[in-house]
């Protein structure tokens, strides 16, 4: 088998090379990526601070970006982006090609490839996303990432900021989908979610009413569904049906939205340990604010022509 040492005048010219596709000079924009996941809520994260990636359709590339065995394949993509406000900002777009307000899985991969690809060199960062600015705190193992803390602010039960039709708030309301009657508890943690709390999350049929209450009238921006099922105080099981995405392995926002509703239906007081399919997060509620923990790992790294 042949070796070829790679010199560092080549490595160099490889470089420029790259930068020259990136900059629109050669036939095929090839932009160089980042796959990361949080609990298996994966994303292909990309910088796009100097802001070559402005002005392209952006939610046809995740779409394509994303595609499963088609392409590289994720639950959503994210940009770094320039902020006049923040650190970064983070843009972060669905599979189905939508954009969404906030993703707290998302965010703590975001923060991690800032730290480690010299972006913003600081254990304490702002992101602004487009449900505000949130602060995260970084823990590091052997110089590395290990797992981010992400304020997520106040949880908003106006149903006109949620957004969702009628007035007030909705707790524990009654809603039919296919003869099925459900209670429902609606809220905003950036984004949309409404939590139904189930007996048995495990055996319900995420895949039959997740679409539907995603889509149903009374969320004119659609929602994410969360089925909970409090094992204890301080401990619960969920699974997510994502707007624009399908069931998921895990969201932070949707964890934090059912910890909320517990707590407002009387199911739990305080913080919680959530367990998702891909894992665990720690979600700490206190004062009306969120707090939440988790890991956020890199898969590879490659480079994609667009």
């Amino acid at each position: 088998m042949l070796t070829h040492l790679i010199h560092v005048d080549e490595l160099r010219l490889i470089k420029d090379f790259s930068l020259s596709y990136l900059n629109g000079e050669g036939s095929m924009a090839k932009v160089r990526f980042w796959k990361m996941h949080g609990l298996g809520n994966d994303y292909v994260v990309i910088n796009n601070v100097d802001g070559r990636m402005n002005g392209w359709n952006l939610g046809e590339i995740a779409k394509k970006i994303c595609r499963r065995r088609f392409s590289v394949g994720a639950d959503g993509l994210i940009l770094v982006c320039k902020s006049s406000i923040a650190d970064v900002k983070m843009r972060i777009f669905n599979a189905d090609g939508s954009e969404a307000e906030m993703c707290g899985n998302g965010i703590r991969c975001l923060a991690k490839y800032c730290f480690e690809n010299d972006i913003v060199r600081r254990a304490e960062m702002k992101i602004e996303t487009l449900a505000g600015v949130k602060k995260v705190w970084l823990k590091f193992k052997h110089g590395l990432v290990e797992s981010v803390t992400v304020d997520m602010g106040v949880p908003i039960l106006d149903r006109s900021m949620i957004p969702m039709k009628g007035e007030g708030r909705c707790i524990e309301e009654r809603l039919e989908v296919d003869n099925e009657k459900f209670r429902i508890t609606a809220l905003s943690v950036g984004n949309p979610h409404c939590v139904i709390f189930v007996e048995d999350v495990s055996k319900f049929p995420v895949e039959k009413f997740g679409p539907k209450i995603e889509r149903h009238p009374l969320f004119p921006n659609r929602t994410n569904v969360e089925f909970a099922e409090v094992i204890r105080d301080g401990e619960m099981k969920i699974r997510v049906w994502e707007r624009g995405v399908g069931e998921t392995l895990a969201c932070g926002t949707g964890a934090c939205a059912s910890v909320v509703a517990a707590n407002l239906t009387g199911r739990i007081s305080g913080g919680c340990i959530v367990h998702l399919l891909g894992g665990d997060l720690k979600i700490e509620y206190e004062g009306n604010r969120m707090l939440m923990c988790g890991a956020a790992e890199k898969a590879f790294e490659g480079i994609i022509s667009l």
